[in-house]
């Protein structure tokens, strides 16, 4: 009976194994397919936006690492995008007359993105929630405004203007800016920068993975479930905490320099504090601390507002025979709707940990009456 026993459960493995193998490579099939069928069903503007959404994954991945993995309210996270954009700007485009190549701008952009992240986790060690929130949001804020106000005396950032004519991404001769023509097949540009997105966005899920599961996640998890326990634990809060800013914003500084090459021009209105705020939705809305859940929130609240966008004229042209309030207006609306309701109904996001849905789930019980059933998340 032992025997059999064995045998069931070696061949039962092998088939789960089987079945995982053939999941991972029907997803590794649709992801290589899906800018070309992104393009002949929906055009070229969905194809730029689910390139927008692979950076806004890589964006919600590092603010995750602040907020989701150590637990600290980060408002100014759009900053550090903004310092890797703006030094691929100053480095591949005639505003110096310098043209560097990618393996030097994106690297030097992730390290000095880290650099600052260290610069705004130092003063802030010592502060939590709404008081660690006004200081980072006050931190971004300061960001946008030296770069819309470095043209005086010494024109470094154009100001307002914004720097253009950026150096877009380019191996060699090969240039993403233009499609790439390999004799059986040719490759358009936003597909190349699709395929681009997607390897650096892989990338960064298997370090966030690796991170999460090393010591310095469980240090991360430790200080974010009780800072006091941690330290009394032996955990260096001060050193882990400023390595989860430097970590998170050097995802912020790869982002901003693929941002700077994929558009070919940056300006200071690109990085105000709405998009802080929506970088944070993504991880609070997919789930916080859950990679899966992060992404998807991430996915979701790209395309969504976009699709807003895209119906509100017609649905009020259907229903009323005219445009009754203004579609961009009418997208926010519809939005911040669905937040509320999201928020409402799902507390805990939309792809909790399970970790998270049982906290969630003590919460309501030790608050719920005795006699009252608390349902599941």
């Amino acid at each position: 009976m032992k025997l059999a026993a064995r045998f069931l459960t070696r061949i039962t493995q092998r088939h789960d194994d089987r079945i995982h193998w053939i999941v991972w490579a029907l997803l590794g099939l649709l992801l290589a397919a899906m800018p070309w069928l992104v393009a002949a069903g929906f055009g070229n503007t969905w194809l730029r936006i689910l390139n927008f959404a692979l950076l806004y994954v890589m964006l919600a991945l590092g603010l995750n690492i602040v907020v989701g993995f150590a637990g600290l309210l980060d408002m100014g996270y759009i900053a550090f995008y903004a310092v890797g954009a703006y030094l691929w700007a100053l480095l591949a485009s005639p505003q110096f007359g310098l043209h560097w190549p990618l393996w030097a701008v994106l690297p030097l952009g992730a390290g000095i993105a880290g650099l600052f992240g260290m610069l705004l986790g130092a003063p802030t060690l010592k502060l939590r929630g709404d008081y660690l929130a006004i200081v980072t949001l006050g931190f971004g804020e300061i960001i946008r405004i030296f770069l819309n106000n470095l043209n005086t005396p010494v024109n470094i950032t154009n100001g307002p203007q914004g720097i253009s004519a950026i150096d877009p991404v380019h191996f060699g001769s090969v240039s993403l800016a233009r499609a790439i023509d390999l004799g059986f097949l040719q490759i358009p540009s936003l597909v190349a920068y699709y395929y681009l997105f997607l390897v650096a966005a892989l990338l960064i899920i298997g370090i966030a993975l690796r991170l999460e599961r090393s010591r310095v996640g469980r240090a991360w998890a430790a200080i974010r479930e009780d800072e006091v326990a941690a330290k009394a634990c032996g955990i260096n809060t001060r050193n882990v905490k400023l390595l989860a800013f430097a970590m998170g914003a050097t995802f912020g500084g790869v982002a901003g320099g693929l941002f700077a090459g994929f558009q070919q021009f940056v300006s200071p209105e690109s990085f105000g504090l709405l998009e802080s705020v929506m970088v944070l939705c993504m991880v609070v809305l997919g789930g916080m601390g859950h990679i899966p859940g992060v992404i998807f929130g991430a996915l979701l609240l790209t395309v969504l507002p976009e699709f807003f966008r895209q119906i509100a004229g017609p649905v009020q042209q259907s229903l009323f025979g005219s445009v009754l309030i203004d579609p961009e207006s009418l997208r926010m609306l519809l939005f911040g709707l669905a937040l509320v309701l999201v928020m409402r109904y799902r507390p805990s996001g939309l792809w909790p940990s399970p970790q998270r849905r049982r906290e969630i789930d003590d919460v309501k019980r030790a608050d719920a009456p005795a006699d009252v059933p608390v349902s599941p998340m």
